[in-house]
């Protein structure tokens, strides 16, 4: 079956193939108008650039002998809205393909399809003869992105709308707004980005452009400001609007910091009625996040008259009080026609039930929040930036856990949900690396049927689309070798490369725990652990050979090519030795070299011991396991992932529990 990304809902293979070739055209039937036109002329320059078929050829056509013909009963609506109907239908066969879509919408999610289907044939570039008949199975599947911590070009931004809109994600959730900066330009209070965003920050022109370029793409934007903690950045050049005496700069540093609005102040609400209202103008989408997590309280507790307005009020603690707070901002969102979104924190018995709940803490409150008749989005499991392998993030399903008991009507108040991109360690440079392909495998949980499940498919379909994105100016492939060339110093980084292919950043937070002095949003991302992929593929190809030996398995050919691996794992620290005087930023891995060439060696003797058929001395098998349980520990912030694959081999040559092929 061809490799799509996400799986349709329903899909046959059939007999032959469609060629692409300079003569290809595309006819529009029913339905026409701009928005669709434009459509499909980003759908023909992205197959220009997939195939190099040159831009005099592939063109829109009224024939009726057009290759693709494109039947759009409806427009969709002017700023797309959550629920709209984004099903098609395609079918392809030798001599020409239809694509059947009651909205432009469904025309947009069915020529992403087509270009998916796009191949190399002996032939040409060539569609295999197919029938999709798909539609989503939530309406809300976005991808969040941090600009707060640090800003992120409106250019990469972009790209990343089009790596989006290629997997079918549809809601671009911009988190604008931090403690370390402010990155939006408000006319009405100008010095939330002149003081607040260290120059950074999008004009109001940009912010239009950005979400014309998303309409085009079928793809909604949904801002955050965050309230009322996350919200240094605003006090810098408004202290009046904080529960602290100040003053206050932006922070530098990460974490759960004290500094939050003062929600007893009439001020507070004055002030967020005229910039909502100025947001709401400029963001057409129905929804507007306000943010509410992580809001410690001691702002709050360390003043008296917070103090004495909340026993004033009836106010048993901060929950009550920030309650309070979200009652007042979600009338001043829906004031100016907007619905109010926000993090689980918000979730409470007063909170008016238009809101929607966004959950980072798990299913539990997604299904507390059904249940007390709110809208709800999951986001927990979905965190990119904790370097999860995609089968972790794959697994994760918003109607699993708690949210699976949920009755046939409140599981209507389930969205979908969002993957999220944080913002402490990406730039523009290797945020790509971080979002994709994983994110490809959520926009696959949100969009298929639930039963779709097969890791080992979800791997082999990622991969082919991961080189796919690449068409789209996407650089989580091409920026790799680039990073890797400066770390050793502008020169061939091939021995780094095979080092870095087999390791990956620590997990969840734990930079910041292993960090010898504490990480700043000042300082440079251009070490290995910014550099190598949150995913090793490599170490992941590698224990599949493993595996294979272990379960005598290997077919012809494996042995020689897991042999080969091994062999350059041993030698590499020799090709690598000469950088490590050349470049300060390679010092810190010298261990970790060492040890992947320890790994190589300790691999290639356990295949001798297989070999011979004959099992391991118990004191080499002894001490191999010891060195491996330190080789597991991380160093320089990143794990060599490809040390429990040793490890089995090792175990296996104790215990003979494989044997290789007779030669």
């Amino acid at each position: 079956m061809p490799a799509l990304m996400p799986v349709p809902a329903h899909m046959e293979a059939r007999t032959g193939e469609l060629l692409i070739d300079p003569s290809f055209s595309v006819a529009i039937t029913g339905h026409k108008d701009a928005r669709l036109q434009r459509a499909v002329e980003l759908f023909l320059d992205h197959l220009r650039r997939q195939t190099g078929i040159t831009a005099v050829d592939l063109r829109i056509t009224d024939s009726s002998k057009a290759a693709l013909t494109i039947s759009c009963e409806n427009a969709s609506k002017d700023i797309p809205e959550l629920g709209e109907d984004e099903s098609y239908k395609l079918d392809v066969s030798s001599s020409g393909a239809k694509l059947n879509a009651s909205t432009t919408l469904g025309v947009m999610r069915g020529l992403q399809t087509f270009l998916q289907l796009v191949h190399t044939g002996p032939s040409g570039f060539v569609v295999p003869a197919v029938s999709i008949d798909d539609k989503p199975r939530f309406a809300w599947r976005g991808l969040l992105v941090d600009v707060g911590r640090h800003y992120i070009p409106i250019e990469v931004l972009k790209r990343n709308l089009d790596g989006m809109a290629a997997v079918k994600l549809n809601v671009f959730h911009w988190h604008i707004s931090d403690y370390q900066g402010f990155r939006i330009e408000s006319e009405k209070f100008p010095k939330l980005q002149e003081m607040g965003s260290d120059g950074l920050f999008y004009t109001q022109d940009e912010v239009r452009d950005f979400i014309a370029y998303a309409r085009d793409r079928g793809i909604r934007i949904v801002p955050e400001f965050d309230m009322p903690g996350h919200s240094t950045s605003w006090f810098v050049g408004y202290p009046e609007l904080a529960s602290g005496p100040g003053p206050y700069q932006i922070e530098r540093t990460w974490g759960v910091l004290n500094p939050a609005m003062d929600p007893t102040k009439e001020y507070t609400y004055k002030f967020l009625d005229g910039f909502i209202g100025e947001m709401a103008k400029l963001f057409p989408d129905r929804f507007f996040h306000i943010g509410g997590d992580e809001v410690n309280g001691k702002e709050w507790d360390a003043n008296p008259k917070i103090q004495e307005f909340k026993r004033a009020h009836g106010m048993k603690d901060n929950a009550d009080l920030q309650a309070y707070f979200n009652k007042r901002v979600e009338q001043i969102v829906s004031k100016h026609g907007k619905t109010m979104v926000g993090w689980d924190e918000i979730l409470h018995p007063d909170l008016p039930k238009s809101a929607v709940i966004q959950s980072w803490r798990g299913q539990e409150s997604l299904a507390q929040a059904a249940k007390q008749g709110l809208r709800g989005l999951l986001s927990s499991g979905y965190y990119l930036d904790l370097m999860w392998p995609t089968s972790r993030h794959y697994a994760v399903d918003p109607m699993s856990d708690a949210a699976a008991n949920l009755s046939p009507e409140e599981q209507k108040a389930v969205l979908g949900g969002e993957a999220c991109m944080w913002g402490e360690y990406v730039v523009g440079e290797n945020i790509d690396s971080r979002i994709w392909p994983r994110a490809a495998a959520i926009a696959e949980r949100l969009w298929s049927p639930q039963e779709v499940r097969d890791v080992n498919s979800m791997y082999q379909r990622m991969e082919e689309i991961s080189q796919k994105l690449d068409w789209l100016g996407l650089t989580h492939n091409s920026g790799y070798v680039p990073m890797l060339r400066r770390i050793v110093g502008n020169v061939d980084p091939s021995a780094l490369k095979a080092l870095v292919d087999v390791v990956e950043p620590v997990k969840e937070y734990n930079r910041e725990d292993l960090a010898s002095t504490p990480p700043t949003s000042t300082m440079p991302l251009n070490r290995l652990i910014d550099a190598a992929r949150p995913e090793s593929l490599p170490a992941r190809h590698f224990s599949e050979l493993v595996d294979a030996l272990v379960a005598g398995n290997l077919k012809p050919g494996m042995e020689p090519q897991l042999r080969a691996v091994l062999e350059k794992w041993r030698e590499n620290h020799t090709d690598l030795q000469p950088f490590f005087e050349q470049s300060f930023l390679i010092k810190e891995v010298d261990s970790l070299s060492q040890n992947l060439s320890a790994l190589g060696a300790a691999g290639l003797a356990a295949l001798e011991y297989l070999d011979r058929g004959e099992p391991a001395p118990a004191a080499w098998v002894s001490q191999q396991l010891s060195a491996i349980d330190q080789i597991k520990k991380p160093q320089a912030q990143v794990l060599l992932v490809v040390a429990p694959s040793v490890q089995k081999l090792i175990e296996a040559s104790a215990g003979q529990t494989a044997a290789l092929p007779a030669k």
